[in-house]
């Protein structure tokens, strides 16, 4: 269901200090925390000794000490104390390789020695001068594919999201949708001179028609950010528009539970606590219509034996139908050769963003 060969999020790096986090991430117990340096740090979540979870134990003196026995492993995972005993066994803990990059936390499941930092995603908004960002964290209890498909198919939000983003234009807007690189999907929809859905017409101040675009862009397995984005009727779209790129990363747990880490990040009102207050309960307040629905659909799945989906394809199919094949071919390449490792697309400049509806439609 997953590559293992590229890097994953495995959460915001502010979250992760000198105490133990424990998660799950592909079905591997994974314990993070920080050395008195500041050094990531991530390993099994299992001793040695006995296989009870580390996550018992406790942070001492950049070690991480068993709960059960008291056996102390370092950074790098090997045996450095054992109580009541001189010699050191041999062996030790499994750590993964784990790098912080834009506020970031990432980790690498595949052969350590291909975990090549230039392979982490730009998602350089979530912390560049001309950008404020938000973060959350939601759990979702579905296949990390749905989460996907979901992104890459937003006419959802004129019925899920009717009361904040959603808008009929949404559905009705066609939407052109490119394989870039043979490792993105980008769907672009506009929708121009339409009345502002709540949310929008509360960041204008008023009610007047905007012009409205959004930009979905996948990198498979998990990596989706959206632009989302309108200015006023009548008014410059290069200098004018509020713009939101919101990043949604999704990191499968198991087969049927999955992290949703978010960021959105904005370029304007800075310093505005109060839009930002706003701003997260709206997104909380999506986020768990999406998860209601989602959840339902993989009980649904589940209780089908797992069928393949769409059974029944329309148009705005299109985009979730090209994410599902890259991620499958991304796997299936893996498969075939361990060590195959599929480079990221760059988005540098914004180029791959911000590229013009028409340009998108040659």
């Amino acid at each position: 269901m997953w590559p293992k060969n590229c890097w994953y999020v495995a959460g915001f790096a502010k979250d992760i200090g000198a105490t133990l986090v424990a998660r799950t991430f592909l079905n591997h117990h994974v314990i993070m925390w920080r050395t008195s340096a500041g050094k990531l740090v991530a390993m099994e979540d299992r001793c040695p000794h006995r296989l009870v979870p580390l996550s018992t134990g406790r942070v001492v003196n950049d070690t991480v000490e068993c709960g059960y026995h008291g056996l102390r492993f370092n950074a790098e995972g090997r045996c450095a104390f054992v109580p009541g005993q001189d010699t050191l066994p041999k062996g030790g803990v499994k750590t993964f390789p784990v790098v912080e990059r834009h506020a970031i936390a990432w980790l690498w499941f595949g052969a350590a020695d291909l975990a090549d930092e230039a392979l982490i995603p730009d998602l350089h908004w979530i912390d560049a001068p001309g950008w404020t960002t938000i973060t959350g964290y939601s759990h979702f209890h579905c296949d990390y594919r749905l989460i996907n498909d979901n992104l890459l198919d937003l006419s959802h939000e004129t019925y899920i999201h009717k009361h904040t983003i959603g808008h009929g234009s949404v559905a009705d807007s066609p939407v052109i949708s490119n394989v870039i690189g043979g490792r993105l999907v980008r769907a672009h929809r506009e929708m121009p001179d339409i009345d502002p859905p709540p949310f929008f017409a509360a960041l204008q101040g008023h009610a007047g028609k905007i012009n409205r675009w959004q930009i979905a862009i996948y990198m498979a397995p998990g990596i989706n950010m959206t632009e989302a984005a309108f200015h006023g009727v009548g008014t410059d779209r290069a200098s004018q528009a509020f713009i939101t790129r919101p990043l949604h990363l999704i990191t499968p747990e198991t087969e049927h539970t999955a992290h949703y880490f978010w960021g959105l990040p904005r370029n304007f009102r800075h310093g505005d606590e109060e839009l930002s207050k706003k701003i997260y309960d709206g997104v909380v307040h999506t986020f768990n219509e999406d998860r209601a629905l989602l959840e339902l659909q993989d009980k649904r799945l589940q209780a089908e034996n797992m069928p393949q989906i769409p059974q029944m394809a329309v148009k705005t199919d299109i985009a979730p139908v090209q994410g599902r094949r890259l991620l499958a071919d991304m796997i299936q390449k893996e498969k075939d050769d361990p060590r195959f490792v599929l480079p990221p697309v760059p988005l540098a400049d914004d180029a791959i963003i911000t590229m013009p509806y028409a340009q998108a439609a040659e």
